[in-house]
């Protein structure tokens, strides 16, 4: 039957969980879940949609209601496109270190992008969000703690992975933490509904916070009061801001955390462009991350185990990072051999 959709945000979610062939051990079966497949890119167009419609049907957003956030980019593009189809203003706030083209791409879809000191870290935006949205009685979407991002995730991410592996067991899921969202909203209906499968969390090493196991200094209303005392600066944009959300917070508290691996910036960044040359999978750093870590993971599997690793977005969020530094666009040696090599010929 033809289908057809009324509106963008009806193509968000159903992403394909596809089995990797080469960079996976021969006795184990890796699968990712390829979140590049939502219409902006990212699994974050999953938290838009849901937080916009949560605080629609609570009455919380009212038309034509300015929405802000503070993003490191994901987030407020999903928000921009949600905001563009629905007709509400957007302001995110970001800091200045994310990539160009996310703000670009915020821009292109109609939003207004306000840049924060870089030493002010991801509390600076959170806290510029903050200020404005109490200044100017914005919706701010509050997505480090706001409930209806794991909601969204049990309803989609969560049904999709018990799906995809209705005919066979899944031992192994593994994320990286960003929000918190999806790995709250999976992880907890993986407990109820696949009591076997282990929950595999993963960490910058330079930012490993959760395995430091110091609590996160909060304000009265739950957000970060400060930076994380574990937190130094890493390149997995998206992934482990310099506080912990409340939203991971809970997993922890929860005890649903069976592993967690960390992972270097060189092995993210390895294992991205090896997903891109080798399986033909085009993800950002924090998919190689992820990726990098089910490798790790894979080591000490027993034989026939399922693994399931969340890819979080498109490699396209991250040409002007160091990701892309070593890919000329202009011709190299070999490629002006091949292009002299040409024969004369005549039409």
């Amino acid at each position: 039957m033809p289908q057809r959709y009324n509106t963008i945000l009806e193509t968000i979610g159903q992403t394909p969980c596809v089995k990797i062939h080469k960079l996976a051990p021969k006795h184990l079966n890796v699968f990712v879940k390829v979140e590049a497949f939502n219409p902006m890119g990212s699994v974050k167009d999953r938290l838009a949609l849901g937080i916009i419609e949560a605080a629609e049907r609570a009455g919380e957003l009212k038309p034509g209601q300015t929405v802000i956030e503070a993003t490191s980019g994901n987030t407020g593009i999903g928000l921009a496109m949600v905001c563009a189809q629905k007709g509400y203003p957007l302001v995110v706030t970001m800091v200045e270190t994310f990539s160009v083209e996310r703000r670009k791409l915020m821009r292109f879809l109609g939003a207004k992008v306000v840049l924060t000191p870089a030493a002010e870290k991801g509390t600076g935006m959170v806290n510029k969000a903050k200020q404005l949205a109490q200044q100017h009685g914005w919706f701010l979407t509050r997505q480090f703690e706001n409930e209806a991002n794991p909601d969204i995730h049990s309803l989609s991410t969560a049904a999709e992975i018990l799906q995809h592996f209705s005919d066979i067991p899944l031992h192994y899921w593994v994320t990286g933490t960003g929000t918190g969202g999806t790995l709250k909203g999976v992880s907890r209906v993986l407990r109820e509904k696949s009591p076997g499968t282990q929950i595999v969390v993963s960490e910058p090493d330079v930012a490993a916070q959760i395995a430091s196991g110091i609590p996160q200094a909060r304000n009265t209303d739950g957000s970060p009061a400060a930076s994380h005392p574990a937190f130094k600066p890493h390149a997995m944009q998206g992934w482990t801001p310099d506080f912990i959300p409340k939203l991971v917070e809970d997993v922890m508290l929860a005890n649903n955390i069976d592993q967690n691996i960390p992972v270097s910036n060189a092995e993210a960044m390895s294992c991205s462009q090896q997903l891109a040359q080798q399986e033909g999978i085009f993800v950002g750093i924090s998919g190689g991350a992820t990726f990098a870590a089910t490798l790790k993971l894979a080591e000490k599997a027993a034989a026939g185990s399922n693994i399931l690793c969340m890819l979080p977005d498109t490699g396209e969020r991250y040409l002007s990072t160091p990701l892309f530094a070593n890919v000329p666009s202009d011709m190299n040696q070999e490629e002006l051999s091949i292009s002299l090599s040409t024969p004369d010929f005549q039409l």
